[in-house]
């Protein structure tokens, strides 16, 4: 993410130096000047707008995926938990068969 946020940053201060290198030596007048600054900084307006809508794509799919991802392993753990709980119960039933014979045995 931070090498993302590096290459805006390095695409917002190359337009910069390039609009004001442009604006130092450029011929035209002052108001072909400020059309060129304008169109330039809607150019750089639209490039910064579909970065930031591409990288929140990928967030939002890598959000997603880590969200179904989280959603399977808890499925899993519970499908785990309720065969050892269903084991724990097959065993205690047999523990507790297991007593009320030896009950069985000396009520008599």
């Amino acid at each position: 993410m931070a090498t993302r946020n590096n290459g805006l940053i390095a695409l917002l201060a190359g337009a910069a130096v390039g609009l004001g290198l442009g604006i130092l030596f450029a011929p035209d007048k002052g108001s072909k000047t400020r059309e060129k600054i304008k169109d330039g900084f809607d150019d750089l307006k639209d490039e910064v707008k579909t970065k930031f809508n591409s990288m929140e794509g990928e967030a939002k799919e890598k959000f997603s995926k880590s969200k179904d991802e989280l959603k399977d392993t808890i499925d899993e753990l519970l499908s785990k938990s309720s065969h050892k709980a269903e084991d724990a119960i097959t065993y205690l039933e047999e523990k507790l068969a297991e007593l009320k014979k030896q009950n069985a045995k000396l009520q008599k």
